[in-house]
């Protein structure tokens, strides 16, 4: 009995896992360039990309997952937080299948291909020298 109790607690801890969202998470970026990485959300969230202005002038992005309450807002960041001293506003648009928020015509560079090519210069140069 108690095999049977543990396989379904395994097949529904499976399909539990497998029904969670995949999406690019990039902490802060500039411009056009955001570093990204794969993240799993939680239940209750959705894939997210932030588009903002910070200082008025100077583009920056986000990316990752976002509790469904908080989707498609904007968002204004104070600082010191009490203040009326805006740092930027940023509008945060979700998407709810896997990797839906990598937006085409973007650049989008992960921490492991960045450093594999950081390698594969630094080696052609010590070739090429």
């Amino acid at each position: 009995m108690n095999k049977i109790v543990l396989g379904i607690f395994a097949v529904a801890l499976y399909f539990a896992a497998g029904q969670a969202l995949q999406c690019f998470e990039c902490k802060v970026g500039f411009w056009n360039l955001c570093f990204t990485a794969k993240k799993m959300c939680d239940a209750g969230e959705h894939c997210y990309s932030g588009v903002g202005k910070a200082a008025g002038f100077m583009n920056i992005k986000k990316k990752g997952c976002l509790e469904v309450a908080k989707c498609n807002l904007s968002e204004k960041v104070n600082f010191p937080s009490n203040s009326s001293s805006k740092v930027y506003e940023m509008t945060k648009t979700c998407c709810s299948t896997d990797l839906c928020n990598s937006a085409p015509g973007h650049f989008h560079v992960s921490a492991v291909s960045m450093a594999f090519a950081t390698i594969s210069s630094m080696f052609m140069v010590k070739f090429l020298i």
